[in-house]
């Protein structure tokens, strides 16, 4: 099992909103443009929306963190 952590790093994003446009159930803007993550453990079927993020942020702001949980018996 995957869980995907997100965030944005404040100190790079310069508000092109490319991930919230790709991503708006994970990502919205705040009052001054610059994008926040809403939902900072996404589920499954955001995944492919969030990497999509990633890779189209011109300053790399978006900050993708996906761990395997191993099941414990």
């Amino acid at each position: 099992m995957t869980q995907m952590k997100v965030d944005i790093d404040r100190e790079k994003c310069a508000g092109h909103g490319r991930c919230y446009v790709f991503a708006p159930d994970v990502f919205e803007p705040d009052d001054e443009g610059y994008a926040v993550a809403i939902n900072k453990t996404p589920g499954e079927r955001d995944r492919d929306a969030v990497l999509k993020a990633q890779r189209n942020c011109p300053e790399q702001a978006v900050i993708v963190d996906e761990t395997t949980k191993s099941e414990v018996a």
